[in-house]
């Protein structure tokens, strides 16, 4: 029996899930396919520990931002369980004395803070946050915007690359600059033109590299770092991070639950191995088990290598789109490390295992710039970081779901290893980086180690084979100058439209991508219902102009 739907889905990762979402609101007769048991993609709730099935980590991506209130009002998320914690500080203590917390919203902590290494820096940081929350006005509204096809002749193109030009022309002369500052500076460089303390530089460094293959040095990780620093966005509003109720998986569930309610049909398992084109127009998918479904509407959530390079054929595609996308940057050299902890760090520098503020938000493994740096040159010299970087967070400090009383739940976010760790599994390594990851927090905390119950270690192998993040990269590509706005995934088609009539790019390598934010998933579903209506208007004048001559 042959399965018609208005559209399919392909991938159930939350960008999936909110585009399964939006076309079922629509009206849509919706499908959403999935390859893995679960949906969530990247953003997923799991227990790795079969023994301790009561321990749930947030497996890979692992804390909220970016999200717009316009997708959780129409998608009604609250009302489906979604609920998201404020992170605490960051924290960073270090191996040789010392520590400093940065508070998200109290000036006069972190003059305290910040003045025991430099009374300069502890008065410019309220300036800091004044220049990043001047910059949020400019980027945040922008993540909400489709990129016009810029440097294209057509009318409709030139019309739109205009309209942005038009919104934007409040931005003077300094503040058009500081966006260019960002975009082609190191993170390190930009930190010197602001700070003279080497602790105060390294702390504000972490969000330039996370998920990056690119050290603190790098060109363009300035931008990474605003892209991060943003926070909660949308309409124009910025706010801050959070640990989500039920781990990153619970709002995966949430809008799994909203889609459902406006009628979406999903199913898990079932891996799409290539999308039906006939006559330039998409018509369909195929399965791994032969079947095949058909929908005149197709959004792609997967990679960009995975949706154009293996499930069409590059016959179908333009040259120049095909030679893009084979381009197109998506190394990583990240490894997630998540632990199940009996007791909290007690760390030297603010002793007590109780639990304390300085426990709630980022607790960091990055003393300074050059201990970030050496640490990526290491991977780009084809080995493990000897002292890697670490994003850690402990969610269970506010998240009660996640572990029983007593115990915790420790995701740490690391980098670097080589890029190429992405071909194969490379497990001895990954336990032995894993080991000396683990080493540089007992240096700071003497009871880490001896507090860890288990351990689930997820290098760029395993992202790319059972996640679909090829190379590892959490973002489906690098946020790197010519990966972004217009250029992602590629140039003429950064408007979620691809050159298929009826495949739309809903994934994180398109314009907004990298966190989990949905937006992607909301844009491509957007561009096809705008897409129908218009088809509907152009067929409804056609039967107008043939009644009148009949």
């Amino acid at each position: 029996m042959t399965q018609t739907y208005d559209a399919i889905v392909v991938g159930g990762g939350h960008n999936g899930l909110v585009a399964g979402a939006y076309m079922a609101r629509s009206g849509a007769r919706t499908l959403v396919l999935e390859s893995r048991h679960k949906t969530g993609g990247s953003a997923t709730t799991e227990s790795p520990w079969p023994d301790a099935p009561e321990l749930k980590v947030t497996r890979l991506s692992y804390v909220m931002s970016l999200f717009p209130p316009t997708i959780m009002k129409d998608l009604q998320l609250e009302r489906h369980g979604y609920k998201v914690w404020p992170m605490g500080p960051y924290y960073q203590a270090y191996p040789e004395g010392g520590s400093l917390t940065i508070y998200p919203d109290d000036d006069a902590k972190n003059y305290e803070q910040i003045a025991q290494f430099s009374k300069k820096d502890a008065e410019m940081m309220p300036k800091w946050d004044a220049w990043i929350e001047g910059l949020a006005d400019v980027l945040g509204p922008l993540l909400l915007t489709v990129p016009p096809n810029i440097g294209s002749r057509a009318p409709t193109d030139l019309a739109e690359t205009l309209r942005l030009a038009w919104r934007h022309r409040g931005l003077d002369v300094r503040t058009i600059a500081d966006v260019v500052r960002l975009f082609t500076m190191s993170i390190a460089d930009l930190l010197d033109d602001w700070f003279e303390s080497w602790q105060v530089k390294a702390v504000l460094a972490v969000n330039g590299v996370i998920g990056t293959w690119a050290g603190p040095c790098e060109p363009g990780t300035a931008y990474v770092m605003a892209h991060h620093s943003i926070g909660d966005i949308g309409d124009g509003v910025v706010g801050s991070w959070g640990f989500p109720e039920g781990g990153m998986g619970g709002v995966s569930d949430a809008i799994e639950r909203s889609a459902r309610s406006f009628g979406c049909e999903i199913r898990t398992g079932q891996r799409v191995i290539k999308t039906l084109v006939s006559n330039g127009r998409a018509r369909g998918v195929v399965l791994e088990s032969g079947e095949e479904i058909f929908a005149p509407v197709i959004i792609n959530t997967l990679h960009p290598k995975t949706a154009f390079l293996d499930q069409l054929e590059e016959r179908e595609l333009p040259d120049d789109f095909v030679t893009d996308i084979k381009r197109w940057k998506t190394r990583s050299g990240v490894v997630k490390i998540n632990l199940a902890l009996s007791e909290l760090p007690n760390f030297t520098a603010n002793p007590g295992s109780n639990l304390q503020e300085h426990h709630t938000g980022s607790v960091e493994m990055a003393p300074s710039i050059e201990y970030m740096e050496r640490a990526f040159q290491d991977a780009r010299e084809g080995r493990g970081a000897a002292r890697p970087f670490s994003d850690g967070v402990i969610p269970s400090t506010w998240d009660k779901t996640l572990a029983p009383e007593g115990t915790h739940i420790m995701s740490m976010f690391t980098q670097w290893v080589p890029e190429s760790w992405s071909d194969e599994p490379h497990e001895a390594e990954l336990e032995a980086y894993a080991d000396r990851m683990i080493e540089c927090y007992d240096e700071v905390a003497p009871n880490f180690k001896a507090s860890i119950l288990h351990r689930d270690v997820v290098g760029p192998y395993e992202m790319e084979q059972e996640y679909g993040l090829i190379g590892g990269n959490i973002f489906h590509g690098e946020l790197s100058l010519e990966q972004l706005f217009n250029m992602r995934p590629a140039p003429g088609y950064a408007d979620y439209r691809t050159p298929i009539q009826g495949l739309y790019n809903g994934s994180s390598a398109t314009h907004a991508g990298g966190g989990v934010c949905g937006i992607p998933g909301w844009q491509a579903s957007k561009a096809a219902l705008a897409d129908k209506k218009a088809a509907e208007g152009l067929v409804g004048k056609l039967r107008q102009a043939t009644s009148r001559k009949g």
